[in-house]
């Protein structure tokens, strides 16, 4: 019996210490790295040749929506993930997680994003979902954290208030259960509806039950506007008054009023960590955002739900007001697309600027128009961040790099490819726009940020995609090139290394990515899918 399944040899393998790269053979049995040096080719079921090659770990996804878009159950291999070197992803994020399940208005929480009339769930705790997860089968690793926002649809409905004490000890209860059954922690989305309500108190008394069981508290910053510095500064606060390790997933500073504040945001979280809390950030190398059109709506409005929502943009007075607030945002409309609808397939790939030239209607009532045609399950793409801000913050040293994207399926088991792969705007009216972050955030950001300009090493960049995220979750024996470790591994020839994706032509896959084993098996072999699904649920210890 040959000592090694597969032999990676003559490769550059990544250091994360020294967050560069090494040469040397990297010999690979079942799921594990078994050595690394100079290892002989007879002892070897089969070698690769990875000369001129980096074999970085497989990329951790820690801000990753497959499961709340529902993909990681339609497209089960997440291909756009394993085209960048992805081999494992958080989910859970921003609020809403797909378990536990209380009461069935629990999983609203994601009808914004799916169509949940047509999904089937069979299961209510985290366990029983996990153990569900393994029976499907995935292309990737899992990993998961619990959902404030779930929890509190589950026990509180829809009101959008402070939490009772029972309810309180309710939730504690479902948060200390979700983690001894797996979950990574708790996320937080307050700029949300139904989280809306949570005050001080709540969010420190569940970001201790995190702590005490190990956990992290992920946080979707709460106003990433004109209040981002407020937004910052209450985190800072339940950091160092709970103590728990604290993240803002796909930080960024919003539009003019907060662009304007970005330094002073980075300055006190800088002296945050100065000062002893655990506190870090994830951004996505794109300059436009992926969201959901009804947040733009004033808070008044989107307090009680889809239901208050709809009702309120009907009523003549109420529409004035809201029409008088868009107007005091200044909003560029010439810079906002419609991505995706819920019916009306035609206006996809065009900004609100656009539609109201058709129209005749003015932008705030194409807004409007939009949400109430399509139920508010309207997204956009937003181009509102600055470029200098995202290369300071890949630049830091407590900043990860993430997706915020999430998993497709394009290439047959045939070999030919899906339907969603259209050819420009003459095809856009059938299929919503995904934001190309799915499909190549991490592909662009080794290339633009390390390879091209050189902001970041290429090795720092693969420390912010792999060892610092598992360090980040304590994540055991992943994100490393280490003997004994799980063969979560990326083989990247770097002259061939491509975001294709853009806005317009979403579904392209990344290129660079020669070989990608998850826990010891191929994914990809000389850039091609194997068609295997080896993903493992991984639980919190």
């Amino acid at each position: 019996m040959a000592k090694y399944d597969f032999l990676l040899k003559n490769g550059y393998v990544f250091d994360e210490n020294k967050k560069d790269f090494i040469s040397a053979d990297v010999g690979i049995k079942a799921d594990k790295i078994k050595k690394i040096g100079k290892l002989e080719e007879k002892d070897a079921a089969e070698t690769i040749d990875a000369s001129g090659k980096y074999v970085c770990p497989g990329f951790i996804d820690i801000t990753n929506h497959s499961d709340t878009f529902w993909t990681l159950f339609s497209d089960p291999y997440q291909q756009s993930l394993l085209s960048q070197g992805i081999t494992t992803i958080l989910g859970g994020n921003c609020g809403s997680s797909l378990a536990p399940l209380v009461s069935p208005r629990a999983i609203e929480g994601i009808q914004k994003w799916t169509d949940i009339t047509k999904i089937n769930i069979d299961w209510q705790t985290v366990r029983e979902f996990l153990k569900g997860l393994e029976k499907h089968k995935m292309g990737l690793n899992f990993a998961t954290l619990v959902g404030h926002g779930t929890l509190r649809r589950g026990v509180i409905g829809n009101e959008t208030r402070k939490a009772s004490r029972p309810e309180m000890s309710e939730i504690k209860m479902l948060i200390e259960q979700a983690m001894r059954e797996g979950a990574f922690g708790l996320s937080f989305n307050l700029g949300a509806a139904h989280e809306s309500g949570a005050n001080e108190e709540e969010l420190t008394a569940f970001s201790e039950i995190v702590k005490k069981n190990g956990g992290v508290a992920k946080h979707h910053l709460e106003d990433e506007g004109k209040n981002i510095l407020p937004s910052i500064v209450h985190l800072i606060n339940c950091a160092r008054h709970s103590g728990v390790k604290t993240h803002i997933s796909h930080f960024k500073a919003i539009g003019k009023t907060a662009w304007d504040k970005f330094k002073e945001s980075l300055f006190l979280i800088e002296n945050a960590i100065k000062d002893g809390a655990q506190f870090t950030l994830d951004v996505f190398p794109y300059n436009r955002t992926g969201s959901s059109l009804y947040s733009f709506l004033p808070e008044w409005v989107k307090r009680d739900g889809k239901e208050k929502i709809l009702d309120l943009i009907k009523n003549k007075e109420e529409r004035k007001q809201i029409i008088e607030y868009f107007k005091s945002l200044t909003l560029h409309y010439d810079k906002i697309t419609i991505s995706a609808a819920l019916r009306d397939k035609n206006v996809l790939g065009k900004t609100i600027k656009q539609l109201s030239e058709e129209t005749g209607l003015g932008s705030e009532e194409i807004i409007l128009n939009l949400i109430d045609l399509n139920e508010i399950n309207v997204s956009i793409f937003n181009e509102a961040i600055q470029e200098n801000h995202i290369d300071e913050l890949i630049k830091k040293p407590f900043v990860i790099i993430a997706t915020d994207g999430a998993g497709y399926d394009i290439i047959k088991e045939s070999g030919l490819r899906q339907t969603i792969d259209f050819n420009g705007p003459k095809d856009l009216k059938d299929y919503n726009l995904v934001h190309p972050r799915s499909f190549g955030s991490f592909p662009k950001a080794l290339k633009n940020f390390a390879l091209d300009r050189s902001v970041i090493t290429f090795g720092e960049a693969v420390f912010k995609m792999s060892s610092f995220p598992a360090k980040f979750l304590g994540l055991a024996s992943r994100g490393c090139v280490r003997e004994n470790y799980f063969a979560d591994i990326s083989v990247i020839n770097p002259y061939a290394l491509a975001a294709k994706a853009d806005y317009e032509n979403p579904f392209q896959l990344s290129s660079g990515v020669e070989f990608l084993f998850v826990s010891g098996e191929p994914a990809i072999k000389n850039g091609k899918f194997t068609f295997k699904r080896n993903g493992k649920v991984l639980r919190k210890k």
